[in-house]
């Protein structure tokens, strides 16, 4: 099977985390990507309780991963992780298609894809 996104085990142990602490066990981790941001894309992560039949649906570290059949190609070889710093913790995305990010960093575009960019002030 195809890994369209992989999931650390540092990300996967704080989505574990999240999906007890918001009553969201046995939930689906979505990883998309939706329109916006000064680069034109952005990455949303979530959590829902069905998959679509429209979705690929991964399991890594113990954790259910859907991603949509129109996101895969923008997300193939995707990686999650989970980082630690002096300002607090947080999610990571690393995507080897992304050709150009926002210099907030929360936004890509890849060369299939440019998405709806907005204006950055």
């Amino acid at each position: 099977m195809k890994h369209y996104v992989e999931i650390t085990e540092a990300a996967a142990f704080h989505v574990k985390e999240m999906m007890t602490h918001n009553g969201e066990e046995g939930s689906f981790l979505r990883v998309a990507v939706n329109g916006g941001g000064c680069s034109g894309l952005t990455y949303g992560l979530g959590f829902e309780a069905e998959k679509s039949e429209d979705d690929f649906l991964l399991s890594q570290h113990g954790i259910q991963i859907v991603v949509s059949k129109e996101d895969a190609g923008i997300l193939e070889g995707t990686k999650v992780d989970y980082k630690e710093s002096l300002m607090g913790g947080g999610f990571t995305i690393e995507n080897p298609n992304a050709i150009a990010s926002c210099g907030c960093g929360t936004s890509f575009r890849t060369a299939k894809k440019v998405g709806t960019p907005e204006s950055c002030d």
